[in-house]
């Protein structure tokens, strides 16, 4: 466990520049959603609360989606996400589309926040915590460590290319890689579970006290 904790410290530090640029790439993902919603204008916002609205009146009209389709939706989406960023990084010209996979995911999480605070203010942010936020603890950091790690990888094969050193095994760092993506879509299977017997329990429970 101390030379796995060693490990994982050196590998953090030796790549702290990456980890540091993805984090902020996520960030300025959120920043920007924020500022779309802001830049909706009246008739836009208001078409989409629209949906909102009338996915709301499904609650409260007891019409519940189950909690198994919720996890098997959740954890769906979730793999093929990390399957995406785990195949861009196995190739050298994916890097880009790493980037903007995880700067995307940001402006969706920076949107939906936004938007639902702006429409129904301290409702909307007790909302966003409880619906949004318990899954979003864990999968968050799944997507920035993933995302790391695959620009870390193509950056690697990269290295290998220009200086010749594509014959040196690759098997070690590939094995390593694939350990490290197979935990990851485990963290987001937990999380998966947290949306749908969690975050969604919570979720209904408060948009029924809100029209009660």
């Amino acid at each position: 466990m101390y030379k796995n904790r060693t490990l994982i410290m050196n590998h953090v530090k030796e790549h702290a520049t990456i980890y540091l640029f993805m984090i902020i790439l996520f960030l300025t993902g959120i920043i920007f959603g924020a500022i779309i919603v802001n830049s909706m204008n009246f008739v836009q916002k208001q078409d989409l609360f629209f949906y909102l609205e009338r996915f709301f009146s499904q609650i409260t009209d007891n019409q519940h989606i189950e909690k198994q389709e919720i996890l098997k939706a959740s954890f769906s989406y979730h793999a093929k996400y990390l399957l995406l960023l785990f195949l861009l990084g196995l190739s050298v010209i994916g890097l880009p589309l790493v980037w903007i996979l995880l700067f995307i995911k940001g402006v969706v999480v920076g949107f939906s926040v936004g938007f639902i605070v702006n429409q129904l203010g301290i409702k909307g942010l007790f909302l966003a915590a409880l619906s949004i936020a318990p899954q979003n603890i864990l999968i968050i950091p799944v997507y920035i460590i993933a995302g790391s790690l695959s620009m870390i990888f193509s950056l690697t094969l990269l290295s290998k290319l220009f200086t010749r050193k594509i014959s040196q095994p690759v098997f070690q760092p590939f094995g390593r890689y694939v350990m490290i993506f197979a935990i990851l879509l485990g963290i987001s299977f937990i999380a998966a579970i947290l949306e749908a017997y969690v975050a969604n329990g919570a979720m209904e429970s408060l948009i029924e006290s809100f029209y009660q």
